[in-house]
């Protein structure tokens, strides 16, 4: 029997069979791959490019994979993070970049999008396979090793590395990467390498290859021994509590989680991956828990006696560096979709899909609830630090009368926009201090609505995160806020939101220098070196001069942003709700605001662990040194295994 075939090159194979692949998930099923972002050099040009090209101009409509040009690599791969994040990592977009560095500019990417758990397709190119002509401009040489490339680089930070140098790998390099990307446990950055010669390379392909597959994101169902264990924990515990992490919304289960709470009356704090897991005001909901947690939540973790913990990674944020649990005899329940995090902390190990799990929790826990004394304790705790919260966002007189004019507080700008956008409207941050005080302060009111990416915590992610958000949801507006520091390190991104006409909202704060890591330096007696945008004073050789000149609105500007500057909070009201009007294909709006890197959010009395200098000459780091033994020395191993109710 004759196969049939078709005579395509490589890189038209590749984006035929990318247009052809869904994802479903309880019954549901969308395309896999919403596009392909991309920056064309003489690496890709002539392979992937021009099958983008043919594709965009020829494919049927059903078989189109659209193409988006980026103004910087690792940038696109952040908005495709974004979008996957958006879409509960059911679509994820492709990422073509030329050779050397085109490619190596995706590196940082990758890492973020591995260690989030968040499923993006690379295809770096790479120098010919051939080397008929080597060494080419952008190859690296390595005389021990003529196969190596700089795209080797992409193994460790990828959960699916292949590289293909001849068109028969392609089909088993493409399986693969699908496979892994669809896999909750296994996801992340996959990565497949593609030579700039192999991707202009003909080839017959079996027309199976091209056929329609769809991809079940599988949801495992927990074992009934251990639904039976952690539910006969849970009713032998006095103070029980829930960390809630980023798997709630991934799983979509946010009702089942409600359901648990309210039958059952256990608390939940929320990492930052796992924020608005239950909406603002929920009895339950004692927000964000760990280093940049509320005082509430802290507090109840500090006395659990028993811990569940719902699609978490446990990072030290979260546990405030192995602080926040200080139970002696605390024990730990890990639901988890992955092996390897359920077995976190010596924990009961309850591996499953987080919904069906707390739904299978829910039913064994039939009947039991925690003392009234516990609702009540939970309640008055967050009374107490709704207030603090609420003084943040309306600073008290003695606060704003000491601030220099047309300076407002960081808290004073987040509750603003907080207040003022809809239930449904997506926060986003990243890096500096900002994502600290969201985690703490902001007020949750959707599923979505919260999206801070803090697993790499990489400054210069929310400019093109936004545009990601935005693409995967245009019925929510996104208030991307970003600090000057994080706004310098890649706002080029605005310029693809002008081009594709995507309405985003930059809120850019500055404050003249690094704020959070300068905030930290002083803790640590560093005596924030190296962390002010300030000129080099004369005399003393230090960065203690003037402020430096820079007009990060009018910068915004150039790019082709819609630019408001505010002044005051009327102003920045105002700001917000032009914002808001903006049309919804205008483009990106840039709010600009200064604050004071002064005034701080309220403390949430947690730590973090940084190593200050066991040995020092400055008084200053000597005092952090005294300070940072004694916290070190309430810090846990957490190895205790869990008692068993069955054998």
């Amino acid at each position: 029997m004759t196969q049939q075939t078709v005579r395509l090159t490589v890189a038209q194979a590749v984006v035929r069979f990318l247009a052809n692949q869904w994802s479903e998930r309880d019954g549901q099923r969308q395309k896999l791959f919403a596009g392909c972002f991309g920056i064309f050099g003489h690496g890709n040009v002539a392979g992937l490019g021009q099958a983008l090209l043919q594709n965009e101009l020829e494919a049927d409509e059903a078989d189109r994979l659209p193409y988006v040009l980026a103004r910087n690599e690792q940038a696109m791969v952040h908005t495709s993070v974004a979008y996957a994040r958006q879409k509960d990592r059911l679509q994820a977009w492709a990422c073509t970049a030329s050779v050397g560095p085109g490619s190596t500019n995706m590196l940082t990417g990758a890492a973020l999008a591995t260690i989030n758990r968040i499923p993006v397709l690379l295809l770096p190119s790479g120098t010919f396979a051939t080397r008929v002509s080597g060494p080419v401009l952008q190859e690296l040489e390595q005389p021990y090793a003529a196969d190596v490339t700089v795209n080797d680089a992409f193994r460790p930070l990828s959960r699916f590395f292949d590289r293909v140098n001849r068109p028969e790998q392609l089909p088993a390099a493409l399986l693969g990467a699908m496979r892994v990307l669809t896999d909750p446990v296994e996801t992340g950055a996959c990565t497949i390498a593609l030579p700039q010669d192999v991707q202009a390379e003909a080839f017959d392909w079996p027309v199976e290859l091209f056929a329609e597959r769809v991809w079940r994101v599988a949801r495992p169902l927990p074992e009934q021994v251990d639904i039976s264990d952690a539910a006969a924990l849970a009713r032998a515990a006095k103070r029980p509590l829930i960390v809630a992490g980023g798997g709630v919304h991934y799983s979509g289960a946010e009702d089942a989680l409600r359901a648990l709470c309210e039958q059952t009356g256990i608390p939940v704090g929320e990492s930052q991956a796992g924020k608005g897991s239950l909406p603002h005001g929920h009895p339950q909901e004692m927000g964000a828990i760990g280093s940049t947690g509320t005082t509430a939540a802290n507090a109840l973790a500090a006395e659990a006696d028993l811990v569940i913990g719902v699609g978490t990674r446990w990072s030290d944020f979260t546990t405030a560096s192995r602080t926040a649990f200080q139970d002696e005899g605390v024990r730990f329940v890990n639901i988890n979709i992955a092996r390897f995090d359920a077995g976190k902390h010596a924990g009961l190990s309850v591996v499953a899909d987080a919904r069906e799990a707390l739904t299978a929790l829910a039913t064994a826990l039939e009947g039991y609830a925690v003392a009234p004394a516990h609702r009540d304790r939970q309640a008055a705790l967050w009374a107490e630090w709704d207030a603090q919260v609420e003084a943040a966002y309306h600073p008290p007189a003695d606060v704003t009368d000491a601030l220099a004019e047309g300076l407002l507080t960081q808290g004073e700008v987040l509750g603003a926009v907080n207040e003022l956008t809809d239930p449904r409207d997506v926060v986003l941050c990243a890096a500096g201090s900002m994502p600290g005080d969201l985690h703490k302060l902001w007020r949750v009111r959707d599923r979505k609505a919260y999206h801070v990416e803090y697993g790499y915590s990489c400054m210069g992610y929310e400019v093109p995160a936004s545009i990601g958000i935005r693409l995967a949801d245009e019925t929510r507006d996104v208030f991307a806020m970003v600090g000057d520091g994080g706004w310098l390190m890649m706002p080029t991104e605005l310029v693809t939101a002008v081009q594709e006409r995507v309405k985003v909202v930059v809120v850019l704060v500055q404050n003249h220098g690094f704020h959070s890591i300068g905030s930290l330096s002083e803790s640590l007696g560093s005596q924030r070196f190296g962390t002010r945008y300030r000129y080099r004073d004369a005399s003393s050789g230090r960065l203690e001069g003037e402020k430096l000149p820079v007009d990060l609105a009018a910068n915004a500007r150039s790019l082709g942003a819609h630019v408001i500057e505010v002044h005051s909070s009327d102003e920045l009201a105002q700001a917000i709700k032009e914002a808001k009007a903006w049309p919804s294909d205008g483009g990106p709006v840039v709010i600009h605001v200064e604050t004071d890197p002064t005034v701080y959010a309220p403390d949430s009395n947690a730590w973090w662990d940084v190593p200050v200098s066991s040995v020092s000459e400055l008084d200053s780091t000597r005092a952090a040194y005294t300070a940072y033994t004694e916290h070190k020395s309430r810090q846990r191993p957490l190895l205790a295994p869990p008692a068993r109710a069955t054998p």
